[in-house]
């Protein structure tokens, strides 16, 4: 699944599919000058019939940030933890993330990475992310923050954390999912067995990130 481990032993699609759900946060927006402490964080995750599901949580601290940013920059860390050859479906309530990666960095490219309304914002993030994506095969997908997505609530969860504790993970760490689903009173609902979906990744990224 990632750079020191390795997925199960069949070749089929779905047995090899690595799921990422990240979040961002950023404190004290609401304040011009002083420092915005941020985290980047997630769970990445993998299902094989004989092990079942197997996790590993990420996260990155920034003394002074942005939503943006660390948005941006929770797609870094988790793809950067991916060895490529393993589709991925990368899941976040960030439509800035994810609107981003499907449409925008194709129209920059073609602008010679600008937009039409003058500099792209955070656009060395940008260009890295791209560079990070294109060793692999990935569909972004958008979910609605705050709502009944147990998982994304988990990747929020870890990112404010990440943010007030000032502190985030070095390389990945076994994840702490199970044990802080326990602890929620709105999971009576949810059910997981082996994982139903469809794949379909997105183009790749453009060339010359």
């Amino acid at each position: 699944m990632t750079a020191n481990s390795k997925a199960g032993g069949s070749d089929d699609a779905d047995s090899r599919l690595v799921r990422i759900f990240a979040d961002e946060s950023c404190l004290g927006n609401q304040f011009k000058e002083r420092k915005n402490p941020g985290g980047a964080a997630g769970m990445i995750e993998h299902f094989t019939a004989p092990r079942g599901w197997r996790r590993r949580d990420f996260a990155v601290f920034d003394p002074d940030t942005t939503n943006n940013r660390m948005a941006l920059v929770s797609g870094i860390a988790a793809l950067g933890e991916i060895r490529p050859g393993f589709p991925l479906v990368f899941t976040s309530d960030s439509r800035y993330l994810i609107t981003g990666m499907k449409k925008w960095v194709h129209a920059w490219a073609r602008r010679g990475w600008r937009r039409k309304g003058g500099p792209i914002e955070n656009l060395e993030l940008w260009r890295e992310l791209c560079r990070v994506a294109a060793r692999h095969q990935v569909e972004w997908r958008w979910t609605k923050g705050h709502a009944d997505d147990m998982k994304n609530a988990y990747a929020h969860w870890l990112a404010t954390k990440t943010a007030r504790e000032r502190r985030g993970i070095k390389g990945l760490a076994p994840s702490g999912f199970e044990s802080w689903l326990a602890g929620q009173t709105r999971d009576a609902d949810f059910e997981e067995g082996p994982p139903r979906e469809i794949f379909r990744p997105d183009p790749p990224p453009p060339r010359g990130c």
